[in-house]
């Protein structure tokens, strides 16, 4: 079985257990998971996997648009069968590069209009996790992931998000050219130096609005943007949400 839908998640908490797998992508918006223990966010850069049977809790922040495949392992290929085992072997929130959110935008839009039909609904969530297998599999992607210390990366990154970082910067911390350093960066992380770094100045903005109350100037300041305007345009463009709307939410 494999079935792709698109659906808003409230923002009441739901628990929910089930036998088969799921895959849960944003179109637009965020929500929040925790399955098996394991906490995260669904947003444009990142996706969700819950096992089957595992048990997962979520909620939609403000105005959301999921894009859900679920899928169990019955009258599955062995080639298919693999695929599902590797994916759903454990709890993960992987990162979404620029052409998958291409990709996944093109099947959101198909579904859109399409959507009682569940020849394409089955082949556009076929793949949708094909693709997704590939990033987080791949052997190109394991080949080269070994050449980068993605720990002392973030452990810099961290140290330094208040201020501009250059790629530069970074591919000295790994004692690589700048040149080679952007290729194996994208080759491994599926995302560009500078895509990874707004993430990651996206990420703690997201978690000092939740656990702080840091005024939005100060929030900015610490995360490396500009401005608060820069910050609530890159919430907006890439979590769905402003500011203001995520911290009112919680």
């Amino acid at each position: 079985m494999l079935n792709a839908r698109l659906i808003r998640l409230d923002d009441k908490a739901h628990e929910h257990t089930h036998d088969h797998h799921q895959l849960v992508l944003s179109l637009s918006g965020r929500a929040e998971f925790e399955v098996n223990g394991s906490g995260g966010e669904v947003c444009r850069m990142r996706a969700c996997l819950v096992p089957g049977d595992a048990d997962h809790q979520f909620a939609g922040m403000g105005d959301n648009r999921m894009l859900i495949i679920d899928l169990d392992e019955q009258d599955t290929t062995s080639e298919d069968l693999a695929l599902l085992t590797h994916l759903f072997e454990t709890p993960r929130y992987p990162q979404l590069d620029a052409d998958f959110q291409h990709l996944l935008s093109y099947a959101g839009a198909e579904l859109e209009r399409y959507g009682s039909d569940p020849i394409l609904a089955r082949s556009l969530g076929g793949v949708l996790l094909r693709a997704l297998h590939l990033r987080l599999f791949g052997e190109q992607r394991r080949q080269v992931s070994g050449a980068l210390n993605l720990e002392r990366l973030d452990r810099y990154i961290v140290e330094h998000l208040s201020r501009r970082i250059s790629v530069a910067e970074l591919a000295q911390t790994v004692c690589l050219s700048p040149s080679h350093f952007h290729a194996q960066f994208k080759d491994s992380v599926g995302l560009t130096p500078h895509q990874y770094l707004l993430k990651s100045r996206l990420d703690q903005a997201a978690r000092l609005l939740r656990e702080s109350n840091l005024p939005l100037v100060r929030i900015a300041e610490e995360c490396g943007f500009s401005s608060q305007s820069a910050l609530t345009t890159a919430m907006r463009r890439y979590m769905g949400l402003t500011p203001k709307r995520m911290r009112s939410s919680i």
